[in-house]
């Protein structure tokens, strides 16, 4: 059984930017989780069409938010990567702190591009991780796209200025 993906806001976004977030509910369902501080984030008003393709998921059940409440370990967590980190540790986005509290202490996978801020957290919390090229690399496995149909997503949302660590889908499966 898959534990619950918590998705940052570049990782959610680059299957939002694309119109492929359905992918998401047939490889993970009941698992999609967007913590709070990313759905404030997709709330933007330059990215609203982002947060109507959040909230259309919402209602279909295919996401949960998930909020991180004062006084919690997930707070104290979110807040000391937000704001007070550890000595020899960086600040990192609200997206990814949220992330990575609630993954830490739920038992779930942080689904996140953004592995310059948070692989040092990752490794000290001990936490599991995916990117939007490992998702892509499940939906080709389960039989959800092919290999042609990946490397035109993964164009698309390199066009969409997604960094996603390889200049074709079939290069990076080459490099897993």
């Amino acid at each position: 059984m898959t534990d619950s993906l918590f998705f940052d806001t570049d990782c959610i976004s680059a299957f939002l930017w694309v119109h492929h977030e359905s992918l998401l509910p047939k490889l993970y369902p009941e698992k999609v989780v967007i913590p709070r501080p990313v759905y404030v984030e997709l709330s933007n008003p330059g990215i609203s069409h982002l947060k109507t393709r959040i909230d259309s998921m919402l209602a279909k059940g295919q996401l949960v938010i998930e909020d991180i409440v004062v006084g919690t370990v997930e707070f104290d967590i979110y807040y000391e990567l937000t704001e007070n980190p550890a000595l020899g540790h960086k600040i990192i986005g609200n997206g990814e702190a949220a992330s990575i509290a609630l993954a830490k202490e739920k038992g779930g996978i942080v689904a996140s591009n953004n592995l310059r801020d948070i692989v040092d957290y990752i490794k000290e919390f001990h936490l599991n991780h995916k990117t939007t090229g490992d998702i892509l690399v499940e939906a080709l496995q389960q039989g959800f796209i092919t290999e042609t149909e990946g490397n035109t997503i993964w164009t698309a949302m390199l066009h969409k200025r997604r960094k996603l660590g390889a200049p074709t889908f079939s290069d990076f499966i080459k490099n897993l």
